[in-house]
């Protein structure tokens, strides 16, 4: 059994086989999912699990090195990836880089992603790629 706090099986497997610089996504409910690329489908209702727990989730075991949002955000959305990233710097004593793209570069750009995590989170915007980093 895991000591962690990461208990679903799918999102620890995605961790595991996760390398250097691949990306996952962690998508609000409405954001479109790319063909071909694997989906981790966590959302169960409006809000159920929020954007926010699932990033927290994967902060117990991910490491990442940098993180990308899209430019429409509205300024509440941006304050809040900018204190995930944040967070993220914190809890793994990593430098987390930051930057946004249009939202259109942000769909194309997920297509190329290792998955895609879908959570029940439905403000708008609420997308993040993170690009995985090293442990040492």
């Amino acid at each position: 059994m895991k000591r962690t706090a990461l208990l679903n099986r799918h999102l620890s497997s995605l961790i595991a086989r996760a390398g250097h610089l691949d990306e996952i996504v962690v998508a609000d409910a409405g954001l479109p999912m790319p063909r071909g690329v694997e989906v981790i489908d966590l959302a169960i209702t409006p809000g159920l699990p929020s954007f926010q727990d699932v990033l927290a989730a994967l902060r117990s075991e991910l490491v990442i090195e940098s993180a990308v949002w899209a430019n429409e955000a509205s300024a509440e959305v941006r304050a809040m990836m900018k204190a995930e990233a944040d967070s993220w710097a914190d809890a793994t004593g990593k430098q987390v880089a930051t930057s946004t793209l249009s939202h259109a570069d942000f769909k194309t750009r997920s297509q190329s992603a290792l998955a895609v995590i879908r959570t029940g989170e439905i403000t708008p915007y609420a997308n993040i790629i993170l690009v995985c980093g090293v442990a040492f």
